[in-house]
């Protein structure tokens, strides 16, 4: 298997003068993902949750809809593979589009399409003081971040505390491994808040909808098309949130406003 970070040496200069360290750092590296039998695609990735990244990309792909379509999944013992075994035959998907996700996401869902969910009649509501909360627990789960840096983490809540958490250095991956924990551990939470410490992208703001979340907090900033998609699917999407303060870009009423 592989780890997740690796020992390095770095060298720094400030104030005029040179020092040494010992550090680690996070892994990236290719993990391809075989679906009965037959390679599709390779995530660039962080290999962590590396089982809950499959099922849950291709539940955010829609090419199944909960653990019932699944009869295996398993990483090979290189680490460098996730093997899906479905109960049923499943065409790959020939259109794969490169998304704006970071170290190169990929997508066939058409994300300028109507959208088939609408979270408009969702009467979640969460106080002001409550999103900053959320954003103080979310760096609490941050376990590799604390060790290496350089990675993202998501995190999905009850609106009260943080149900659960994933890392990755590509900030898609981490929603998709959301995605898979929350089938192979059968974890539904009636409400559902998503926190990221990644830019919102059209790619994020979609996966979020399929995750049934009509809340979306993000530490930086949404893009043009996620607030766009946002308004459209009636999903309160929040930006530079912090201890104290954020940005509501859409259907603020959530939130008290």
């Amino acid at each position: 298997m592989i780890a997740p970070q690796k020992a390095i040496q770095y060298s720094k200069y400030e104030f005029k003068k040179w020092e040494h360290f010992d550090a680690e750092t996070i892994v990236e590296t290719p993990v391809s993902l075989t679906v009965n039998g037959q390679v599709w695609i390779s995530f660039m990735c962080t290999p962590v949750d590396l089982e809950a990244l499959a099922v849950g990309f291709l539940y955010n792909e829609e090419i199944i809809e909960n653990m019932d379509d699944v009869a295996d999944v398993r990483v090979c013992e290189h680490g460098d593979n996730v093997d899906v075994w479905l109960k049923r035959a499943a065409a790959q998907p020939t259109n794969w589009r490169r998304t704006s996700g970071c170290t190169g996401g990929v997508t066939a869902v058409d994300l300028l399409a109507k959208p088939n969910v609408s979270f408009g009649m969702n009467r979640l509501e969460v106080e002001p003081e409550a999103v900053c909360d959320l954003v103080e627990r979310l760096f609490q789960s941050q376990l590799l971040y604390r060790e290496t840096g350089g990675v993202h983490t998501s995190a999905l809540s009850d609106g009260e505390k943080i149900v659960l958490a994933a890392e990755d250095i590509g900030r898609h991956n981490t929603l998709d491994k959301i995605a898979g924990m929350c089938l192979m551990q059968n974890v539904f939470p009636k409400d559902r808040i998503l926190i990221t410490t990644g830019r919102i992208s059209s790619e994020m703001l979609q996966k979020a909808a399929r995750l049934g979340a009509p809340i979306l907090i993000s530490r930086t900033s949404p893009s043009s098309l996620s607030i766009e998609m946002a308004e459209r699917y009636g999903i309160t999407l929040i930006g530079y949130a912090r201890k104290h303060r954020f940005n509501v870009y859409s259907h603020a009423q959530r939130v008290g406003l």
